[in-house]
């Protein structure tokens, strides 16, 4: 694994995100947390998860500048692998926590929307939700339900429409995050509330959070083919890449 680091604690594990200073996610990254995942699924040794990230970047979301550079076969498996990804975290039947370790837009909310429990560190800058409208991605159906559970539908139809980002304080009042504390405690509350969780009978759990997910979990589209043709399909519409390559320059000058 290059792009992410595995640690296995006593009866849970813990998935870090480790790609550069901000851990942007690409095709590589993608496919690292599937195979960590449906590892972590089928080890038995292994009772729960928590993913994070590193000092102030859970992630940064998609890597919108190597993304740029594929071409529309390498496009085509990224999007598939992508709603994949989501699909499997939120179908995890394991306790599954995000430990937020700052910025989380876009990408990094769509992983941190399908775990059970989501701590967030404290910060004015930082921020997490789905943007895409903003940032010119075609959202999916499968997000926008997911994001809906949390929020309800009325604040998620607000909050994506508007391309919105939210604040740490705004996540904590809508249902986006459960707990904000120091950025230095985010990790180890974490633990914290995974031992919690690993106290119940774990048949009883999987039970109750498959029955707590259900009407989530059976709307999703398995073979979202209409999206993805629909994602790819604007992916590549010329006003769109325009806008794109000028996003991606001014990214290169930072």
């Amino acid at each position: 694994m290059q792009t992410i680091k595995v640690e296995r604690k006593d009866d849970y594990a813990i998935v870090q995100l480790n790609r550069g200073k901000v851990n942007a996610i690409n095709h590589q990254m993608v496919q690292e947390i599937r195979r960590a995942f449906d590892d972590l699924e089928t080890d038995s040794s292994v009772k729960g998860v928590i993913i994070t990230g590193t000092p102030h970047f859970f992630t940064a979301g998609l890597d919108v500048i190597e993304l740029y550079g594929y071409d529309k076969p390498k496009m085509n498996e990224f999007f598939n692998d992508f709603g994949g990804m989501y699909i499997q975290l939120a179908k995890f039947s394991k306790p599954f926590i995000c430990a937020i370790t700052g910025y989380s837009p876009a990408g990094g909310c769509v992983i941190a929307i399908t775990a059970d429990h989501r701590i967030m560190a404290a910060g004015e800058k930082y921020t997490i939700g789905l943007n895409e409208v903003a940032v010119n991605i075609q959202i999916s159906n499968n997000l926008i339900r997911g994001y809906s559970y949390w929020l309800g539908e009325g604040k998620a139809n607000e909050c994506i429409l508007g391309g919105k980002l939210l604040s740490v304080d705004e996540a904590l009042d809508t249902g986006l995050v459960n707990e904000v504390c120091d950025l230095e405690q985010v990790l180890s509350k974490a633990e914290v509330k995974m031992k919690q969780y690993l106290q119940a009978d774990e048949e009883i759990f999987k039970n109750t959070k498959y029955k707590l997910r259900r009407d989530w979990l059976e709307s999703m589209e398995e073979d979202p083919k209409v999206d993805l043709e629909q994602a790819i399909s604007l992916w590549w519409k010329p006003e769109i890449r325009a806008k794109m390559k000028a996003f991606v320059e001014s990214l290169q000058k930072k």
